[in-house]
């Protein structure tokens, strides 16, 4: 699986907001962070999220990985803090074109 960094500013503009006092990182944020590191290893767009389970919260103190695996018709995922998984999912990949 490749292995790319997911870097975020600790002082994001959403983290006053989520949670005040005890800020996470929100799942949608993580999702559409995978979605772009994955298209722009991909070189290509990958198709509406299948699957997602998130597994353990991420603060702004965590440092994200984001692992995934290119299948014949879909992308997994992970997203990790050293060994702590945060989320999981899927992205299908699009039907190849046939001339």
């Amino acid at each position: 699986m490749p292995v790319i960094p997911l870097p975020f500013a600790a002082d994001h503009p959403v983290f006053p907001g989520h949670f005040p006092g005890h800020p996470i990182v929100p799942g949608v944020l993580l999702l559409e962070w995978a979605q772009a590191a994955i298209e722009a290893q991909l070189g290509q767009r990958v198709r509406a999220l299948a699957e997602a389970k998130f597994h353990s919260p991420a603060t702004p103190a965590d440092v994200l990985e984001l692992d995934f695996d290119i299948g014949a018709t879909s992308v997994r995922f992970e997203i990790r803090s050293a060994a702590r998984k945060i989320a999981s999912g899927r992205f299908p990949l699009p039907p190849p074109v046939v001339a």
